[in-house]
């Protein structure tokens, strides 16, 4: 029975220090990964083939970068020649003839321009055309002169006619 309390005892010893992370480390149970952040592969030391390369001069152009409106020229059109050196055939050109595109107006960009903002007032929504929200135009409506206004109302209603008769004096 001795034995058998000695052996119970060490092994509860042997859990209770599994649980203890230093004892862990002295058993040597744990895993050691290496650092992530010490771990770097460099590239090695190299002499490049051309002895001969000359450093740039101060301000000069780039040999590999290109012009910004050459570049997108080359994006847009490919590698396509800057002239439009194309000419079209006898039937090309009578078609574009007939379809009037040889005779191109030049001011046709303010043309668009004024035709989309008249549409843009077209097609205003009602509440914006009444209350004129989010512009800085005055009002449509205009100020009614008080004064005249009631002279106007009394001498209809002396007259026998409707309200709504005559011009509402306003002032200007």
């Amino acid at each position: 029975m001795k034995s058998f309390n000695t052996i119970f005892l060490v092994l509860v010893g042997l859990v209770a220090l599994s649980a203890c992370e230093t004892a862990q480390e002295q058993l040597g149970l744990t895993k050691e990964a290496p650092d992530e952040f010490k771990v770097v592969k460099r590239a090695p030391l190299e002499m490049p083939p051309n002895y001969t390369l000359r450093p740039p001069s101060p301000g000069a152009a780039r040999p590999q970068e290109q012009e910004t409106a050459e570049e997108a020229r080359k994006t847009v059109l490919g590698n396509a020649s800057a002239q439009n050196t194309y000419t079209p055939s006898g039937s090309e050109a009578a078609l574009l003839q007939a379809a009037g595109a040889t005779q191109t107006d030049p001011a046709i960009r303010r043309k668009v321009d004024e035709e989309t903002a008249n549409m843009r007032d077209e097609n205003e929504p009602v509440i914006e055309k009444i209350m004129s929200i989010g512009r800085d135009r005055p009002p449509p409506a205009k100020v009614v002169d008080a004064a005249k206004e009631a002279q106007r109302l009394q001498k209809n209603q002396a007259e026998g006619k409707p309200v709504t008769s005559g011009e509402t004096p306003s002032v200007e």
